[in-house]
């Protein structure tokens, strides 16, 4: 019994993603295609693979079956494919990069555009999302995480500045109608702007100086989705809405043009760097290998 390697392919992103509409996303192509790859596939094995509701799609047991044995297996096929590449002038294929949206906005506009100038036939896919995920089980070559997000089995390279900080800032008006405060604990009888994650976890505020670490849990009038919805939170900062803290870099801009003011600056606690990361036990496909060298050669 055979079967297309497109229709395998379509199973494995739907069965990833847990949908037709994101499993589309993930691989570049149409729901409704997906959906008739998988119909075809079940014609050919005889057996249901999907179970379908109008909330969500989960494999069968004959799916999960499957599933297991065909991640690894196309995984080798794709791994057999591209070490053709190793026989062409410039290597080529799509690259994928499961990233958070600091990264997207912070670190990946620096790089992005050059490598692709250097790297004409390599396409680049960035999906952006500051939930934790597993690169392959969501169809990518390697992420980009801080270090105390990184599983212990990937392979850690350093992409981006190696030390950035949180920023506390609040806009010029906020401060005069408010007071400055002049400790972090200070910020229980501010308004301040938070962030959650998509697990449902806040942001820590979190201070240090002369080793001394201060962790606060202030209110405030507006908590944003960690991410998505960070570039409101910003904007409230500058109308006055509120004390805001996020990395340094992206407040920067408006910290420059005094739109906000510092907020305990003595304060600001630094941290390491962003990592690129990627599963050591695979061979590294040719456009990651060809990144990971551009990232290397732009550090230096």
């Amino acid at each position: 019994m055979s079967a297309d390697l497109s229709d395998l392919n379509a199973f494995l992103a739907v069965a990833r993603a847990g949908g037709f509409r994101d499993g589309a996303r993930a691989a570049g192509a149409s729901a409704s295609g997906l959906s008739d790859a998988v119909r075809r596939l079940e014609a050919r094995l005889g057996v249901r693979l999907l179970h379908r509701t109008t909330r969500s799609v989960v494999p069968t047991e004959a799916g999960r079956r499957l599933l297991e044995r065909l991640g690894p297996a196309l995984g080798e096929v794709e791994a057999a494919l591209d070490a053709v590449n190793s026989f062409r002038d410039r290597p080529a294929g799509t690259l994928r990069l499961n990233v958070p949206v600091s990264a997207s906005r912070l670190v990946l506009p620096r790089l992005v555009p050059p490598f692709l100038a250097a790297y004409p036939e390599i396409r680049l896919e960035v999906i952006a999302e500051d939930g934790f995920v597993d690169v392959l089980a969501a169809g990518c070559d390697a992420g980009i995480r801080y270090d105390e997000r990184l599983e212990a089995d990937m392979i850690a390279v350093s992409i981006g500045p190696r030390v950035q900080r949180y920023a506390t800032a609040a806009s010029p008006d906020y401060l005069r109608r408010h007071g400055r405060p002049e400790h972090p604990r200070d910020l229980l009888h501010h308004a301040c702007l938070r962030g959650r994650f998509a697990s449902g976890a806040m942001t820590v505020w979190e201070f240090e100086r002369e080793g001394e670490v201060v962790r606060v849990d202030p209110t405030g009038p507006l908590l944003v989705s960690v991410g998505g919805a960070t570039d409101l939170a910003v904007e409230a900062a500058v109308a006055g809405t509120g004390i805001i803290i996020l990395f340094e870099d992206w407040l920067r801009p408006h910290l420059d043009s005094r739109a906000l003011e510092p907020v305990l600056e003595p304060w600001w606690q630094a941290f390491s760097g962003p990592f690129l990361y990627y599963p050591g036990r695979r061979l590294v496909p040719a456009p990651l290998r060809a990144f990971i060298d551009f990232i290397k050669d732009a550090a230096r």
